[in-house]
């Protein structure tokens, strides 16, 4: 879909050994982005899917490991990194449950790695940014970021911080050549939602595509996953020339959701 318009640019993706954020980074690599891969882990199979990015799309990939929950290690990545021309706040956790019953480690958790996280990648990537004299920021947000659901207060409040963080760095950034937007995602077709079907399909004794059509893709009118390459390629997009005065924005990937 794209040339190869991002050589020489450095993107880093947070929680991409997996998921969105590794279909993000594919779509990056595939535009000429050299690539940071980052997750909490750091396994040979975190830096050999690193070394098999490299080879697949021909540019150079890092594995960098950084607990997302630590601001101090959000800090480090981008300093590791080197340099952060593209900035992509991807990582991201969830857990369901009516609020008197939350734990609160586990809003402490949620809004640390989907939220606070964004916050200490972007302090530390926009002075690179400013000296480099130009910059992207995608935040990977939610339609969570713009509706709500119950039981999921934890992560629809982290995702509307993360739609808030991304209109203030727009306006701090607006005189330069950096821009920040956000995407919001509807339901995406990840191995982690793939490996929920069968046990849904257990549980309401439907089929596959009844479990897909009226469980999982209730709220999305288009009754279709939107896929990672989808949500690569949105991200790709805001990296563009074209796309150098859409800032302090969201663009919705959800199939009509927040339409509703």
């Amino acid at each position: 879909m794209f040339e190869k318009f991002l050589a020489g640019k450095t993107a880093v993706v947070t929680g991409s050994n997996s998921g969105i954020g590794l279909g993000v980074a594919h779509q990056l690599a595939k535009a000429g982005a050299d690539l940071v891969l980052n997750s909490f882990t750091d396994r040979d199979e975190d830096h050999a899917l690193a070394a098999e990015l490299a080879e697949t799309h021909g540019v150079s990939v890092r594995y960098i490991k950084a607990d997302m929950s630590k601001g101090d290690e959000c800090r480090a990545l981008i300093e590791q990194a080197g340099r952060c021309d593209i900035l992509v706040n991807n990582a991201g956790i969830q857990h369901v449950a009516p609020i008197p019953d939350f734990p609160a480690e586990k809003w402490d958790a949620i809004i640390a790695i989907n939220m606070s996280s964004a916050f200490h990648t972007t302090a530390a990537a926009l002075p690179m940014m400013r000296k480099a004299g130009w910059g992207r920021v995608v935040n990977i947000a939610s339609a969570h970021g713009l509706t709500a659901s119950p039981f999921k207060s934890a992560y629809v409040a982290a995702k509307h911080g993360v739609v808030g963080l991304t209109k203030v760095t727009a306006l701090e950034t607006a005189e330069e050549k950096i821009t920040s937007n956000a995407i919001c995602p509807g339901y995406v077709l990840t191995p982690l939602v793939e490996a929920q079907i069968p046990d849904t399909m257990k549980e309401y004794n439907l089929s596959r595509d009844e479990v897909v059509r009226d469980v999982l893709l209730k709220r999305q009118p288009s009754k279709e996953f939107a896929t990672v390459d989808e949500i690569g390629d949105t991200a790709v997009f805001l990296c563009s020339d074209a796309a150098a005065q859409i800032t302090g924005t969201t663009i919705s990937v959800d199939g009509g959701w927040t339409a509703l």
